[in-house]
């Protein structure tokens, strides 16, 4: 059964967007991650899907300076809000991740410490909908826990829900949608810890 508070996470981000832009700041230390990830693009203007955007920094704002056309997707208004006022030329839609609305395709997707937040119950269909929206050659990459289960973390002093299906079952997912894993990295030490897959649509 699904942790109660997987619930309230978009409800969390509203509330809370001052303290998590505080908190998030402007470090890029995704920047060797996000160096794959554009070397993965397969066009040299790509569109991109920036799922649970936030506020567009620091990671849409480096991929917009590296040429990318960025659709930024979250849940939370207050967050796009801020998204918007900096990056007015892009585009920002207010949406469930489970529901993306957009119209695809998009030559990379990225979901950067915003899919883990989705139950393991809710992550699993969203692989579909990454085939669904990447187009052929696309990249996709997005960070995730290492073993199925849920976990408990905090934002502005608030308990704040994460889950996770196990590294076995990423794999399998990706392959059955038509994705290629590229690099996978567990705990990566030079980005904070991060769990992260980079793969690419067949």
């Amino acid at each position: 059964m699904t942790h109660p508070l997987s619930a309230g996470v978009m409800a969390l981000y509203q509330t809370h967007a001052a303290a998590f832009e505080r908190d998030r700041g402007a470090a890029l230390i995704e920047r060797a991650w996000l160096a794959d990830f554009l070397a993965a693009l397969p066009t040299a203007t790509p569109r991109v899907l920036d799922i649970g955007c936030g506020t567009g920094v620091p990671i849409a704002g480096h991929l917009i300076e590296h040429g990318c056309r960025i659709t930024g997707v979250d849940s939370s208004t207050a967050l796009l809000a801020r998204a918007a006022a900096r990056f007015p030329e892009q585009a920002w839609i207010a949406a469930d991740m489970r529901q993306l609305p957009c119209a695809g395709p998009f030559d990379g997707l990225i979901a950067w410490h915003s899919f883990f937040h989705l139950s393991p119950e809710d992550q699993r269909p969203m692989f579909a909908q990454f085939r669904r929206l990447a187009a052929p050659g696309a990249a996709l990459m997005f960070t995730s826990g290492t073993t199925l289960g849920e976990a408990i973390g905090q934002l502005d002093g608030q308990p704040l829900y994460h889950g996770s299906l196990d590294s076995a079952e990423y794999r399998e997912l990706l392959a059955a949608n038509g994705f290629e894993v590229l690099r996978h990295v567990e705990w990566d030490a030079a980005c904070g810890n991060a769990t992260v897959w980079l793969a690419r649509r067949c």
